[in-house]
């Protein structure tokens, strides 16, 4: 057994300084198959800890049903057997760039703003879930001959809010759970955020990409003493769909680790390995300044321009990385894991069996409701997934515009069973379709969430049509809706789905690839618009033509010899004309894609 504090300027190993070199890998963004290489990775590239958040919303997807919580407890063994420390960083909420910042909708849906503050309706089912959570956190810490170190109160408070009794109630609420290892919180090295987020008595950290001496001067205004530490060294960034790939040169970043270390400080690389955000979890911003402008949904990948490539390569990075911290390493670093089992040939097929969107509703849809206005996508009981809002414009009536208000987030319409348009909220989110429609008709609009605001001020904002369906300036009401919950895509329930013949339109396509030498590959939808794909029934996340992201990474594990069944749902546009996968090269990148030119 050992015992870990916090010094006046170190953090003490049975009472030995000690300097945390930490890096983000978030055990729900990587295949479990894959932990056991990806941890190596990070060891290899000289890091001896490991930081990852817990996302509420994944493991609760309704009050009181647990979906695998567990699976950090036995991520944390895999951390212990690779023989390093961890960081548990449990939300409640986690930002992360995933789907409401790790909050279940169930509880933002009713409680809106009220959620990370005092709110007694917040706070009841908070502690339901660290009660269920925590146990396996404690048991693993490292006075009990486990890997956890340290664990985090509430994340990045200060960028959002001023409720310090609410962080104080996190904390206590920690400490009765049985949390004996050093509490911390962090927040931007800024004062308002510093004086928004921290916890008299709790170890305050600072999260920054660059700028290291003032980031600390500023974090040392608010806490004279105590270990320094970078919580989030940026060492990257993430992508939305429909803008360039974010990338930051090796050398700057590497300049920028060696800034903190030459501090004093600690550090914890975020992302070490981003990972994928699989299933549609991802999710999304509000531009601007001040985080209130429009959605910029986040792409399924979460590569981050890692050190360690979403396909668990190194990189440029991964090796100027690995030569700063090879300096304050006790011995000698271990050698690069060799990379997991790769796809051994590419392999094309075409979907040979489809279902127009109508069709699956009936097969996986929730119940239909019909009420005076649209209901949320969170009074339907939907996280991920679409939404058919069913409407009748009355007749005879001469033609008029047609437009939704508080459109949250694409839409696409179908008039009288025939495609009539894409509204979409770029420019806000009142939207009007292009041309006009007549009455008597019928008007359909499947509206999706391209992801919950995980930052800002705009969190905890609900989804789905969250004003009304106008023509003219007159509100259509008596409203149908029925959600398709992406959960709901299991082999038995799309075994009863009525496939036929290509229909031509939005809907779930079937096909069959056959591997020989299954291992980690890419996948890419040559036509497909925007939509959801499964690889025996385990979802990939979300593909969309506006890219920048072109293919899906495909974990080895879910691939099998043989045949290997695919599901895609698009949404917006025809089936897509094949499914390809392709193999994974020695630099990550997908076999066909042009090398990159430094």
């Amino acid at each position: 057994m050992s015992t870990f504090a916090v010094g006046d300027e170190d953090f003490l190993l049975d009472g030995r300084p000690v300097r945390l070199l930490s890096g983000a890998l978030h055990y729900f963004r990587v295949h479990e198959g894959h932990w056991e290489h990806r941890l190596g990775m990070l060891r290899a590239m000289g890091l001896d800890c490991v930081e990852t958040y817990v996302p509420w919303n994944l493991h609760e997807p309704e009050p009181g049903r647990y979906a695998d919580p567990e699976a950090l407890g036995r991520f944390l063994d895999a951390v212990g057997r690779a023989g390093m420390r961890a960081i548990v960083r449990p939300g409640p909420y986690i930002c992360a760039e995933w789907e409401n910042g790790g909050l279940p909708h169930w509880l933002t849906g009713p409680l809106g703003r009220r959620v990370r503050t005092l709110d007694p309706d917040f706070l009841a089912p908070v502690e339901a879930w660290f009660r269920r959570l925590l146990p396996q956190v404690v048991e693993r810490q490292v006075d009990r001959g486990g890997p956890v170190v340290l664990v985090q109160v509430e994340n990045e408070y200060g960028s959002y809010g001023s409720d310090l009794a609410y962080l104080e109630w996190m904390a206590e609420l920690l400490r009765s759970c049985g949390v004996s290892v050093p509490l911390f919180t962090s927040d931007g090295p800024e004062d308002h955020m510093l004086t928004g987020g921290s916890v008299p008595g709790v170890l305050a950290t600072a999260n920054f990409g660059s700028g290291a001496r003032e980031g600390f001067a500023t974090l040392r205004r608010h806490r004279p003493s105590g270990p320094l530490m970078c919580m989030e060294f940026w060492c990257g960034w993430f992508d939305h769909w429909g803008t360039e790939h974010a990338v930051r040169e090796a050398g700057d970043a590497a300049a920028a680790l060696r800034e903190i270390l030459e501090c004093g400080a600690s550090v914890n690389v975020y992302m070490a390995h981003g990972g994928s955000n699989f299933g549609g979890w991802a999710g999304a911003n509000r531009d601007g300044e001040l985080h209130d402008g429009p959605l910029r949904p986040t792409v399924t990948s979460y590569d981050y321009d890692a050190p360690v490539d979403e396909a668990g390569r190194p990189t440029e990075k991964f090796r100027a990385f690995r030569e700063v911290l090879a300096a304050y390493a006790e011995g000698p670093l271990p050698e690069v894991p060799e990379p997991p089992a790769r796809l051994g040939a590419p392999v094309s097929g075409v979907l040979d069996g489809f279902a127009s969107l109508d069709a699956v509703l009936e097969v996986l849809g929730g119940e239909e409701t019909v009420t005076p206005v649209p209901p949320t996508f969170e009074e339907l009981g939907v996280d991920r997934g679409v939404v058919r809002y069913r409407v009748a414009v009355p007749g005879p009536r001469q033609p008029y515009p047609l437009g939704v208000t508080g459109l949250r987030d694409r839409a696409v319409v179908c008039v009288d069973g025939r495609p009539a348009g894409v509204l979409d909220t770029s420019d806000g989110e009142d939207a009007v379709l292009p041309g006009q429609v007549a009455g008597p008709a019928r008007v359909d609009l499947w509206v999706e969430s391209l992801g919950r605001v995980n930052y800002g001020p705009r969190l905890a904002e609900p989804k789905g049509i969250t004003g009304g369906v106008r023509h003219e300036r007159q509100y259509l009401h008596g409203v149908r809706a029925r959600g398709l919950r992406l959960d709901a895509f299991e082999a038995e329930a799309v075994g009863k789905v009525p496939f036929g013949p290509d229909h031509g339109g939005p809907g779930l396509g079937r096909g069959t690839l056959d591997v020989a030498g299954a291992g980690d590959a890419w996948l890419r939808l040559p036509g497909g618009t925007r939509g959801f794909v499964w690889v025996n029934g385990f979802c990939l996340g979300r593909y969309w033509a506006a890219g920048p992201q072109e293919a899906l990474f495909v974990p080895g594990p879910v691939l099998r010899e043989g045949a290997n069944e695919v599901w895609v749902l698009e949404l917006e546009g025809g089936a897509p004309s094949s499914v390809e996968l392709d193999v994974v090269r020695d630099d990550g990148a997908p076999a066909s894609t042009e090398p990159d030119v430094a």
